[in-house]
């Protein structure tokens, strides 16, 4: 029964985001490592709301918007290369998540 190991990858700078990914799927092929993905999400859009008044009339800061970008991938068995993965200095820019899951195969009977 194979580990997969799935790593989100979420950031603010598209660019950087998929440069990052794709470093790590050139790095899998090389090795000869089962990787799926990059799975793009669509990207989020947030709007946060400017807390701080101009003055006395009211007036206030225009939200500020944001969008958020988020692409995963699996790592079907290979341990080593996964726990070299999460073990990585990302940038700042990116933030990452691992899980684990171990899957049966189909027909095992379990």
């Amino acid at each position: 029964m194979p580990f997969v190991t799935t790593l989100t990858f979420t950031s603010g700078d598209r660019h950087r985001l998929d440069d990052t990914v794709t470093e790590i799927k050139e790095s899998a092929e090389q090795k000869g490592v089962e990787l799926k993905g990059p799975h793009p999400k669509q990207p989020q859009e947030l709007r946060i709301p400017q807390s701080k008044s101009l003055g006395p009339s009211g007036g206030r800061f225009e939200s500020w918007n944001h969008t958020v970008y988020t692409r995963t991938i699996e790592i079907v068995g290979y341990e080593e290369f996964a726990r070299n993965v999460t073990q990585r200095t990302f940038p700042k820019a990116i933030h990452v998540e691992a899980g684990v899951e171990q899957r049966t195969q189909v027909g095992s009977g379990s």
